[in-house]
């Protein structure tokens, strides 16, 4: 039950993207200006809040640096194995091989095994993800994007994306202490609240737009499901590495289950805000949303194994 109660509001606020569409409610124009209010003003907020807020000590960085290496290679790897997943889905699909749905879908189904008081675990792994969704990204899709543009207008564009600043602000003023210090005064309340308010709607925002874009189209479903396998082995590899690395820490039972379920979750749900402007065709909106629609039934399946034998 908690399973469903995790996973239902996911797979309505997608359902109800794909009713829009079929009845007409939103317009293509309509979702792309929801597509931009996300990407250029509520992410990068949300993206501040995360990196100002985190707990950044250095016994994590081993393993924030170990997950960030491991992301950039699930890339590159995808670049390599693009003919074999498709070759006419190989400028996108070496995006949706990294990141993971921590907050919405890895978060949620691990606390409700292991309680609250563990949120922690997973939320570690989430700062790698976050430098790459939100720093790692930009820069290679700016590049792509960029056409004949000069290295110097596209330092530009890279240096004044919202994104890097608000992962640059966050970042700082958390080494030096800002969050701690807004704890012990009257405006941490505001704070929390203009947050809360601001990235309330984004998760919402997302699926519906999700599910807009949902339209699996027959020919599409060799690429697909090609995708969906390479993606399974490579954050099976990821999953490997972290017995080989830290053994200790795998040891623990309940931090297993943090990274069984976390490297087995849903391409972040950001992603394909963050490479919209590589889009071809309308076809590749449809095949980032089935993708990770598709690899959340493999979510569900990892998750009843675990409750089940663990």
């Amino acid at each position: 039950m908690t399973a469903l109660s995790t996973l239902f509001p996911v797979f309505f606020m997608i359902g109800l993207g794909v009713f829009a569409r079929i009845k007409g409610w939103i317009t293509p124009q309509q979702k792309e200006g929801a597509n931009h209010i996300i990407f250029n003003i509520l992410f990068p907020i949300m993206i501040f809040n995360v990196l100002f807020t985190a707990n950044i000590s250095v016994s994590v960085i081993w393993i924030v640096l170990y997950v960030f290496i491991a992301f950039v290679l699930t890339m590159v790897l995808g670049k390599l194995l693009s003919q074999f997943t498709g070759a006419k889905m190989a400028h996108i699909s070496p995006y949706l091989l990294t990141t993971t749905e921590g907050g919405n879908v890895a978060l949620p189904l691990y606390t409700s095994i292991v309680g609250l008081s563990y949120a922690s675990n997973t939320v570690i792994f989430d700062i790698a993800g976050s430098l790459i969704a939100f720093v790692v990204m930009p820069i290679m899709v700016a590049k792509e994007t960029s056409g004949k543009t000069s290295f110097k207008e596209l330092l530009k564009t890279i240096c004044t994306s919202s994104f890097l600043i608000a992962v640059a602000l966050g970042l700082i003023l958390n080494l030096i202490g800002g969050y701690t210090f807004l704890q012990t005064t009257p405006l941490i309340d505001i704070y929390t609240n203009t947050i809360n308010q601001a990235a309330g709607p984004i998760v919402g925002m997302i699926l519906l737009i999700i599910g807009f874009n949902l339209k699996i189209q027959k020919e599409a479903l060799p690429s697909l499901i090609k995708l969906l396998f390479v993606r399974f082995v490579l954050f099976a590899g990821i999953i490997a590495g972290f017995f080989i690395l830290f053994p200790s820490m795998m040891a623990d039972q309940i931090y297993m289950i943090a990274v069984l379920i976390y490297f087995m979750s849903p391409t972040g749900f950001a992603v394909p805000m963050i490479i919209s402007p590589l889009n071809k065709t309308e076809e590749d909106e449809d095949f980032q949303s089935a993708f990770i629609s598709l690899y959340m039934v493999i979510t569900l399946i990892v998750y009843a194994l675990i409750v089940v034998l663990i």
